[in-house]
């Protein structure tokens, strides 16, 4: 059984602990996921999870969710236990509040009502459309185009990376409207899967699979109610999307992590080797300090931005980058070794630690790499010594 004592920190509550408890023992006892097929799982898991009540977490009361206001910690602890559980499940679970977060923060009520409660119930697919294939880190430099036409917009151009592209029921597209350059002209919008204009043009295979594709605007109109905010201000709405859910990228590699160390933990613990076992080897040990450690200051890190955003009610853009950067690294770190003790066994396809090896890899890119993430840390750190 995972080590569990970090829900004892303050920066959780009894609503809190009794969640991942619940999810927990509903995930042993009901999370079965058949991989073969990567888009009939997600489907299945998107169903599976809305009819538990797990997805209401993703958008507000209002809309049929759980709580008043998204939470981060709810969000960050029900990553972090399907993740140590199932990586497709976490992906699942995540790309439904992903997806229709900038719907929650910015869009209309008319919008809202539409979208979100078909989200939370698992009977619609969301999507978050945010990369291009020369504009990934640096997101200002976009050029997928929306151009006003009278009560429209007309959408050109290509997003990539796009996951549950393929299969989602709708898409949060972010796309150049000129209002001014660079960030400052960008607006989002809500498209259906089945407008006109709108294709899938590549699905894209990964190390770990996952539903991904690249997809194409050719003429793709969308009335001007689908847009999300202000004109202009899509730039906005995406960075506060990312900044409510980078911190629960954090949380998914902490429960691959976690995962990992319980499988070398008991790997360790009954291997023989040399009259003993794995774990009676001082470089084992050391091994096992490391990933301990790992986890543990990741946690720290992770669960302070979310009880900031939540409790402190402050912007955490520097605290949700620090978190992802150590988690997804450190993570990557703790499987490494966790694969390194189970030898050879270690690389054979169908063991765990072997598929949480190809798990960890993209989380170290997505919504923001590593190196991004360092940036935006010296960013905000050099703006506060400024004052």
């Amino acid at each position: 059984m995972s080590d569990k004592s970090y829900l004892s920190l303050p920066f959780f509550d009894d609503a809190h602990r009794a969640l991942e408890q619940r999810l927990d023992a509903w995930a042993a006892a009901s999370l079965a996921v058949d991989h073969r097929d990567t888009d009939a799982a997600c489907r299945a898991l998107v169903r599976q999870l809305g009819a538990a009540g797990w997805l209401r977490y993703c958008v507000p009361a209002a809309y049929g969710g759980a709580l008043d206001k998204l939470d981060s910690r709810s969000l960050c602890l029900l990553r972090e236990t399907l993740a140590r559980h199932d990586g497709l499940a976490d992906f699942a679970f995540a790309m439904q509040g992903l997806g229709s977060g900038a719907i929650s923060l910015a869009g209309s009520e008319a919008v809202r009502e539409r979208y979100l409660p078909r989200v939370a119930r698992g009977e619609a697919i969301a999507a978050f459309a945010l990369s291009e294939p020369d504009a990934g880190s640096d997101v200002a430099a976009m050029q997928c185009r929306a151009a006003r036409d009278g009560d429209d917009y007309v959408l050109d151009g290509a997003k990539t990376w796009i996951s549950n592209g393929g299969i989602a029921d709708f898409y949060c597209v972010f796309a150049r409207t000129g209002e001014a350059p660079g960030a400052r002209g960008i607006s989002a919008f809500v498209v259906d899967a089945d407008t006109p204009g709108l294709t899938i043009a590549e699905r894209i295979d990964v190390m770990a699979p996952h539903p991904l594709a690249t997809l194409r605007f050719d003429r793709c109109r969308v009335p001007a109610g689908a847009r999300l905010g202000e004109a202009g201000q899509g730039f906005k709405v995406a960075m506060m999307t990312l900044d409510i859910f980078r911190a629960s990228v954090a949380a998914a590699a902490l429960g691959f992590g976690r995962a990992a160390l319980d499988e070398a933990l008991a790997r360790a613990s009954t291997r023989p080797m040399f009259g003993g076992v794995l774990a009676d080897l001082q470089l084992t040990q050391a091994a096992l300090g490391d990933m301990a450690t790992a986890i543990d200051s990741a946690a720290l890190l992770t669960y302070r931005a979310a009880w900031l955003r939540d409790v402190a009610g402050v912007r955490t853009t520097r605290e949700a980058a620090m978190a992802k950067m150590v988690a997804t690294e450190n993570a990557q770190q703790v499987i490494d070794r966790a694969v390194q003790m189970f030898g050879g066994l270690g690389v054979k396809v169908g063991t765990r630690v072997e598929s949480l090896y190809r798990e960890i890899r993209s989380l170290r890119i997505y919504e923001g790499a590593t190196e991004v993430q360092k940036l935006i840390i010296a960013r905000e750190t050099l703006a506060q010594q400024r004052g």
